[in-house]
């Protein structure tokens, strides 16, 4: 057995000596390396998914082992496909790290399958479906993954109008069904309110930029509706130009705290709102969990670890991109869109602990 095994790595050496003297490794050097068909060399790296794991894994050490690189041009030219997803990223994004998450979620649900990933930013705001009309036309993708959504998006009207694959992270008001993956933020509100009512807070306040987006429009409703089922009073502050940048998110804590209306519980939409608003409160005199009790989505553990006795609902980016990228795969497989429409299961962490009665 052991002379067996030195025999077969003298013939892997030999193998690859050979090939490393020759053109470029093709499809046809990686099944002469493993005994496979050809067929089956090409089903594995065009589509992982369709075939045992161990036949996948011997065909991507094989390939791996050559140097063998896919000739992505070529696969184009024969199936008009490119093998490649687009994720159109939106300037507007107030997230801690919520980019590189979502990309690593992406790439997660990508590694066993033939499709790569490339990110093309909207860089001019006033052309918002710029970068799609980009994507389209060369045809760079397979797909494309939308961000920050729009109740009417023009970007989805336009993939919707040429039956361009594509999902969005977020919902619309369309007609027409699309795939889309979202966090349900009308339960995010729902639950952030309960805790604030349970912790007998009497005056709340909603911090949430209107960017335009699906979300906000949902959660300024959600509120408002809570407002009336529990019998709180409670405003909205949703002044985008404001929230934009830390330092006026900071100004508006410092406003709120000198105001005569004094709000005892806050619901904030983005982890740098909340930390920003903590930290203006701070400033003047005001502290958390004594003074106001605040409620957050949280998208990262930074907040946490700077306030480990604050309450949140968090949203796994890394799931949510995961989630995004299979949507997108099986609706270019062509699965029904009405099986495509998923919501993230939001997640309580409430860590304030008990508040006695006033």
């Amino acid at each position: 057995m052991l002379i067996l095994k030195q025999l077969q790595r003298c013939n892997m050496w030999l193998f690859l000596k050979t090939t490393s003297n020759q053109t470029r490794p093709t499809l046809k050097t990686i099944a002469e390396l493993t005994g496979l068909s050809l067929s089956t060399v090409s089903l594995s790296l065009r589509d992982g998914q369709k075939l045992k794991k161990s036949t996948n894994d011997k065909v991507a050490k094989a390939a791996q082992q050559v140097g063998y690189i896919p000739n992505h041009a070529g696969v184009h030219l024969r199936t008009g496909k490119t093998n490649v997803l687009a994720l159109a990223l939106s300037a507007d994004e107030n997230s801690i790290d919520f980019t590189r998450s979502l990309i690593q979620g992406i790439g997660a649900e990508l590694r066993r399958t033939s499709f790569h990933l490339n990110v093309i930013p909207e860089i001019d705001p006033e052309n918002i479906t710029g970068s799609v009309q980009y994507i389209m036309k060369n045809r760079v993708a397979d797909g494309i993954i939308l961000t920050h959504t729009s109740a009417r998006d023009p970007r989805v009207q336009l993939m919707m109008d040429a039956s361009y694959p594509f999902v969005s992270h977020g919902r619309t008001e369309f007609y027409s069904p699309h795939a889309f993956h979202d966090f349900p933020v009308e339960k995010f509100i729902e639950l952030t309110v309960q805790r604030l009512v349970s912790r007998f807070r009497k005056k709340l306040l909603l911090v949430a930029a209107d960017n335009g987006t699906t979300y906000h429009s949902i959660a300024v409703s959600s509120f408002k509706r809570m407002l009336a089922k529990t019998g709180v009073e409670g405003d909205v502050f949703d002044v985008a130009k404001t929230l934009s940048a830390t330092d006026g998110v900071r100004a508006l804590a410092h406003r709120l705290a000198m105001s005569d209306k004094q709000y005892d519980g806050i619901i904030c939409n983005s982890e740098l709102t909340a930390l920003a608003l903590i930290g203006g409160l701070k400033d003047k005199g005001l502290n958390l969990n004594e003074h106001y009790d605040l409620a957050s989505r949280q998208t990262s553990e930074i907040l946490p670890l700077l306030y480990p006795s604050i309450d949140t609902v968090a949203e796994n980016l890394q799931k949510t991109g995961s989630e995004l990228a299979r949507l997108l795969l099986s609706r270019i497989e062509g699965q029904d869109i009405n099986q495509l429409q998923t919501m993230h299961e939001p997640i309580a962490h409430w860590r304030s602990g008990h508040r006695n009665l006033p």
